[in-house]
């Protein structure tokens, strides 16, 4: 297991949103926990130095471009970036210093995945560089990808077959519990259980992690397989519930560790 760190960028400043409220922006208010006075390569500064890898750079709407790319300059092939990334700008964003792309709207939208999408971006940048996002919500028992700022519920529920039919496409999955997503109230443990079980492909959890404690669950339910990225609930984001060097000191601990 690893920690994953993130740098969420909204209307071109790092922010902590709490992620339901991103669609109320075309008439009400989102709910943001933390407003940054440092710049994105602050925090892609900081990730370097400590040597952490895997991270996300998330657009969140557009205005973003030019904070991401700055973070990717100043970490170059150290961090992911998402949002906003299509079949067109995929390879640019590879070029800008991305270690890989996160997708999520250019293959989820209308309410249907489109895998002939996919197929295209898989042979323009290689399923080595390619990562699916699956923020999801639950209805009716079961889990849906969620797209348009995630208001609108596809028809795709994740679960071991579509895993299955996605790995080929990707090397790893990013996964937003969505109605947690910046809460600090708890995860979805049903969740997290179930995706060790559905995949054997990397796969990073984000959503309600509040503390230490939490990850160490996550490490329990994941059984070492699941990494994890915490925004609003690390001191660097304005948080009290753990430590920037808490969570690295994790991470350097379980260095090595598994291999999927």
């Amino acid at each position: 297991m690893r920690f994953r760190p993130c740098i969420d960028l909204h209307d071109g400043v790092v922010k902590q949103i709490v992620g339901g409220s991103l669609s109320n922006q075309s008439g009400g208010r989102v709910v943001t926990n933390y407003i940054a006075d440092k710049p994105p390569a602050y925090f892609a500064s900081l990730y370097r130095e400590n040597g952490l890898t895997g991270g996300h750079v998330i657009m969140l709407g557009a205005g973003n471009e030019t904070a991401a790319r700055e973070a990717l300059s100043t970490y170059p092939g150290g961090l992911q970036v998402g949002g906003g990334v299509t079949l067109e700008n995929a390879a640019d964003w590879l070029a800008a210093g991305a270690a890989k792309v996160i997708i999520t709207s250019a293959v989820f939208k209308d309410g249907r995945i489109y895998w002939d999408v996919l197929d295209r971006l898989t042979g323009a940048i290689g399923a080595d560089r390619l990562v699916l996002d699956l923020s999801c919500r639950p209805r009716d028992g079961a889990y849906y990808v969620v797209t348009d700022r995630w208001r609108t519920f596809t028809d795709f529920q994740l679960h071991r077959r579509h895993f299955e039919q996605l790995e080929p496409f990707c090397s790893e999955f990013l996964i937003h519990a969505v109605d947690v997503e910046g809460k600090q109230q708890g995860m979805d443990e049903t969740l997290i259980a179930s995706l060790k079980d559905w995949t054997r492909r990397p796969v990073t959890y984000a959503g309600g992690i509040r503390n230490m404690a939490d990850l160490l669950r996550i490490e329990s339910l994941g059984e070492g397989e699941i990494d994890a990225t915490v925004g609003s609930s690390l001191d660097i984001f304005g948080g009290a519930g753990m430590t920037f060097a808490e969570a690295v000191l994790f991470d350097k601990s379980r260095r090595g560790g598994i291999t999927r």
